[in-house]
């Protein structure tokens, strides 16, 4: 089925659709149109803090309700047919078209679903423009964000909790880094880790990168950029197997490091830790 065919069919399924829901993460805009008026509730309620009605949407989905066709544990898939972008995992089908930004999802009535879809979809829009989602809890403090990166355990929702009262927390899971010129933004997500709840929708210049790791005493090393490159590319999320994509974040990754700090941070589980950060 080609982009053409796939966005006419959207059409033809969603006159009926009601209004719909505009999540806005990281200044992206996308427009949910869900086939059952009540499925706006769900969608505002997972992503209340990140909505955003007035904004003009540069991206727009339709959401089509209905069981899944496949078992729900079936892995993801993604396959690019430029432009047309096909996701597929067991409980969701999905189509985009990058060039006229439109796309439509086939899901039961959950949230989970159109959550992994936004992650995907974002990740492809940063990765065009400089930027990623990085594995990384991320906090604001005195107007300049701090992000701390690691795998899972190594204490990103840790050094979350002993932030002090000043700090704000954009995502204790999911970093969104954007690069607006020679600058580069981290943003609050909906993405949430342990802590089980939303970052705040602001956003502030990215100061500096921490790689966690967990020990004794709290302390910092300074890492070189090769490897600071190389551990950031190990903690970007990314979906897609596209080598033009692929080497686009290669390069992020690498003007990344060279404009911003990345260190080593080892640290026990108290908050004295913050002392050593700025």
């Amino acid at each position: 089925m080609d982009a053409e065919r796939s966005l006419r069919q959207l059409d033809e399924s969603s006159v009926h659709a009601p209004r719909g829901v505009t999540v806005e993460i990281g200044g992206v805009a996308i427009h949910l149109r869900p086939s059952r008026p009540d499925f706006d509730e769900v969608i505002s309620k997972r992503y209340s803090g990140f909505l955003n009605s007035s904004a003009p949407a540069a991206y727009k989905f339709d959401i089509l309700l209905q069981n899944p066709s496949q078992a729900p544990d079936a892995d993801l898939r993604l396959l690019n047919c430029d432009p047309l972008w096909r996701l597929e995992r067991g409980d969701f089908r999905a189509e985009w078209d990058s060039q006229s930004r439109r796309g439509w999802v086939r899901q039961a009535a959950n949230p989970y679903s159109i959550d992994t879809v936004l992650r995907i979809v974002h990740s492809l829009i940063l990765a065009e423009q400089g930027g990623f989602l990085l594995h990384a809890s991320s906090l604001v403090r005195n107007g300049r964000a701090f992000l701390f990166a690691g795998i899972s355990g190594a204490g990103k929702t840790t050094i979350s909790r002993l932030a002090p009262p000043d700090a704000v927390l954009l995502t204790d899971e999911i970093s969104y880094v954007r690069r607006t010129g020679t600058e580069y933004r981290a943003y609050g997500t909906p993405f949430a880790g342990e802590l089980e709840k939303s970052g705040a929708n602001v956003s502030a210049p990215v100061s500096a990168v921490y790689l966690l790791e967990k020990g004794s005493e709290n302390r910092i090393g300074a890492v070189e950029p090769l490897a600071a490159a190389r551990s950031l590319l190990r903690n970007i999320l990314f979906f897609a197997r596209d080598h033009d994509l692929v080497k686009r974040l290669f390069d992020s990754a690498v003007e990344f490091v060279s404009q911003v700090r990345v260190s080593r941070l080892v640290f026990t589980p108290d908050t004295r830790v913050w002392e050593l950060i700025g």
